[in-house]
């Protein structure tokens, strides 16, 4: 018989290594667990990782509109009511050249919107080219502290080492 408790044989009631009570009748020896078998990083995070990019573009798209709008709302001297023109914000100073700015920040804003669901769209769909963009734009948005810097710190840890290049190479190629 095979104590259950440390493995070792018995001969008798009592194991003489544990001391442990062996019920009596045959006791099969202890079954090894089999060991958990890891899945990869990249397949486990990928599909977060374009979901997670493709909402921070949308984001930065919404938030490219409001700006342009509010900047160019802001930047006339005057406003149209049905009571005749009003100064918009009476204690700011006309700003003509936020009038000339504002679509350009759209524009700006719009192309990093752009390249945001872009990633996100590459890695939802396992293009082969969608790794590469991700670390790179990854990177360019490290600057934007607190949620950019967490993407792109997250697509740095799931997407750079060597081993994830393999990994999503074979993701890509299925």
């Amino acid at each position: 018989m095979v104590c259950l408790a440390c493995g070792h044989s018995v001969h008798g009631e009592f194991c003489s290594h544990c001391g442990m009570r062996v019920p009596p009748g045959p006791s099969a020896p202890r079954a090894q667990l089999p060991r958990p078998r890891l899945e990869p990083r990249v397949p486990r995070h990928v599909h977060l990782l374009a979901l997670l990019w493709c909402v921070f573009g949308a984001y930065r798209a919404v938030v490219a509109v409001l700006a342009a709008l509010y900047l160019t709302g802001i930047s006339s001297r005057w406003a149209f009511s049905p009571w005749g023109p009003i100064r918009v914000i009476p204690f700011l100073h006309y700003n003509p050249w936020l009038r000339t700015a504002a679509p350009f920040m759209a524009v700006i804003t719009l192309l990093g919107a752009a390249a945001s669901l872009t990633t996100g769209f590459s890695l939802l769909h396992r293009k082969p080219w969608g790794r590469n963009l991700a670390l790179v734009v990854g990177i360019l948005i490290l600057i934007r502290v607190p949620v950019g810097t967490a993407l792109g710190l997250y697509t740095l840890w799931v997407l750079a080492p060597a081993l994830s290049a393999e990994e999503y190479d074979s993701l890509a190629k299925r």
